[in-house]
């Protein structure tokens, strides 16, 4: 019986086994969890997000304070202006990008039209109304009539003018004879010093 014992091995004897190998193992020495991803670590780090607003006053107090600076409001309407007025095209509406469009404008303020009295000739229309004499009223309503019939024609053969320089010009874009024709007669109807952007060629220049 002793020669069994002192020959046998129990288990308290025996060396610990190796760890199994497998997914859910941690080894030894190591962090023992995963690591975590780059976004969970970053919210982490941020905190919470915090809770929407719940109230009409409290979206306005959000908006206010994420505002930017009055200042600075003001320095980007004021480089926005600055860039519509010399045609820049990133600050333009889209109807007016292009090197289109700005060609069109170009053929519109190298010349005069008649289509430029087109305010002062409203006023006149109003002036007819409120006039109370009644052989004022019938010349002025005739002189307006006749402006505006003039007006008409000339803007037609503005724009169709207009399209077939523009077509030549610029062989390869697809240019739409009524849409540019009407471009071209807002632009005209426009007093030369409020057009916008501001026109780039003189009267009587070569375009």
């Amino acid at each position: 019986m002793r020669f069994l014992r002192s020959g046998s091995k129990t288990s308290a004897d025996e060396p610990d086994a190796a760890p199994a190998t497998g997914p859910e193992t941690v080894r030894v020495g190591g962090k023992g969890r995963p690591t975590p991803k780059r976004r969970d670590a970053e919210g982490r780090r941020r905190g919470p997000a915090p809770p929407p607003p719940r109230t009409q006053r409290e979206a306005a107090k959000l908006a206010r304070a994420n505002r930017p600076a009055k200042e600075d409001r003001r320095a980007a309407a004021a480089e926005r202006r600055e860039g519509m007025a010399r045609g820049d095209d990133r600050f333009l509406m889209p109807r007016d990008r292009g090197p289109v469009k700005a060609y069109v404008r170009d053929l519109v303020d190298s010349r005069p039209h008649l289509m430029g009295l087109f305010m002062p000739l409203a006023i006149i229309v109003v002036l007819s109304l409120l006039v109370p004499i009644r052989e004022v009223q019938s010349y002025l309503s005739l002189f307006s009539l006749i402006a505006l019939t003039s007006m008409i024609i000339e803007g037609i053969l503005l724009g169709v003018s207009v399209t077939r320089k523009a077509r030549a010009k610029f062989p390869n874009e697809k240019i739409g004879g009524l849409g540019t024709g009407w471009y071209a007669f807002t632009r005209a109807t426009q007093l030369r010093r409020l057009r916008i952007p501001k026109p780039r060629v003189q009267r009587g220049a070569t375009v």
